[in-house]
């Protein structure tokens, strides 16, 4: 869909569900006699009680481990992460509760973003001598996405279930319209030499300053009484961060497109084809924020909005799927440490998980790649892309409608929960 199109179709959709939910509020208020104290609903009674399966030896294991691989190896390759695929093979199939379900796909989907990194980083560009992850929009969207992260993650404790499942259907009815030429990956030079070209230190430093930052606020937060005024100054130290190295980018971006359209040079300033104008600048801001905040809701990662918005601007599919999976490592580490922090996850089960995703990560990449190279097609990644979000948007929609039905069946509380005592 088109790129406004796309802005105005994300904004009324959650405006519409995020409003629907006072209304609900209201009409549940008036109708159950119940404390004015969210804390005392059922609906909290029942979704804050953590549910943990040991691990052991039975099919569920089996079938988490299989689902887990393909979700891994698919969710990679398409720039994805998997977590709409994660969640509900961790509820459906092995037994978890909604939250920590979300809290491990976020482990399994930094597992398969690290080794599916490492991976790309010794393949070349299929069309150009540069890099194969776009840092330029790399460090665009990194900044953003973790910030929302880390908005996301704190919301996640208010929003209601239904509201969630709504999310996630509007979310996943996303077109992906673009069409690409027949790319085949030349490999001329050797692995090591192909390694030190796609690495950028400097760019390198920056995200890694950015995540560093990020993660330390993060270890401090949790160890401050929410609600507090330094529980929020902290909280609000983020946005700075994120506005400082977003604005730097984008700046950049923005002069140096003006002075090639300027010189009549049609050369492109990075790996995308958009003009570097003030409103798709703000509209990349907007994606990335949204991006991470859902990712922070679902455990998705927030590459289902960011690997088709890459396709979307005009992204090669090799460098979209190399550059999502390059920032999902870094905003999915960083919700794996404040799901550590909030003790979301039981530590084997983590483990085990992500040892799958990063052996899946890896050999998926692999393996595409080479069939890439049979077939003379790179749309082959945009086609294992729409196939997840179609997988994910099944799973989880008919997930969370039975349970949203299943809810108001029952008469449990379906309004936002108090944030400072819910944390």
């Amino acid at each position: 869909m088109a790129t406004k199109g796309f802005v105005l179709y994300l904004l009324s959709g959650f405006s519409i569900a995020v409003l629907s939910v006072l209304f609900i509020q209201k009409s549940n208020n008036d109708n159950m006699n119940q404390s004015s104290n969210l804390l005392e609903s059922p609906y909290n009674l029942s979704t804050t009680e953590k549910v943990w399966p040991a691990l052991e030896l039975n099919w569920r294991l089996v079938m988490a481990t299989v689902i887990g691989f393909l979700g891994s190896a698919c969710g990679t390759v398409g720039g994805v992460g998997g977590g709409g695929i994660f969640v509900p093979m961790l509820t459906l199939i092995v037994g978890f509760d909604t939250k920590s379900a979300a809290a491990i796909s976020k482990c399994m989907i930094m597992g398969a973003s690290a080794s599916s990194v490492w991976y790309n980083l010794r393949v070349p560009h299929p069309t150009k001598e540069v890099p194969i992850i776009d840092y330029d929009l790399a460090l665009l969207f990194q900044p953003m996405l973790m910030l929302g992260i880390t908005v996301g993650v704190a919301l996640s404790v208010v929003f209601p279930y239904w509201l969630i499942t709504v999310l996630i259907i509007i979310l996943f009815l996303v077109l992906i319209d673009t069409e690409y030429e027949p790319l085949v990956p030349k490999e001329e030079k050797s692995k090591l030499q192909i390694l030190c070209f796609n690495l950028r230190w400097k760019r390198l430093l920056v995200l890694a300053t950015v995540w560093v930052l990020f993660t330390v606020i993060q270890v401090i937060k949790n160890d401050v009484v929410p609600c507090t005024t330094l529980y929020w100054v902290l909280f609000c130290l983020q946005f700075p961060i994120a506005t400082l190295v977003f604005g730097y980018e984008a700046t950049k971006l923005y002069k140096e497109h003006k002075k090639r359209m300027s010189t009549g040079n049609a050369e492109t300033v990075c790996g995308a084809s958009i003009q570097w104008s003030p409103l798709n600048i703000a509209f990349c801001a907007l994606c990335g924020i949204l991006g991470g905040t859902v990712g922070g809701l679902l455990g998705s990662g927030g590459g289902f909005i960011l690997g088709p918005l890459l396709l979307e601007i005009g992204v090669i599919p090799q460098v979209a799927s190399a550059t999502a999976t390059f920032v999902m490592m870094f905003s999915s580490s960083l919700s794996v440490v404040e799901f550590y922090l909030l003790k979301r996850f039981p530590m084997p089960y983590a483990l085990y998980l992500m040892g799958v995703s990063i052996l899946a990560g890896f050999w998926g990449q692999y393996f595409v790649r080479k069939l890439i190279t049979i077939l003379r097609r790179a749309s082959l990644i945009v086609f294992i892309l729409s196939g997840v979000i179609f997988a994910s948007a099944l799973t989880m929609g008919v997930i969370g409608i039975e349970r949203s039905i299943r809810m108001i069946h029952n008469h449990e509380f379906m309004g936002f929960l108090d944030f400072c005592s819910s944390q």
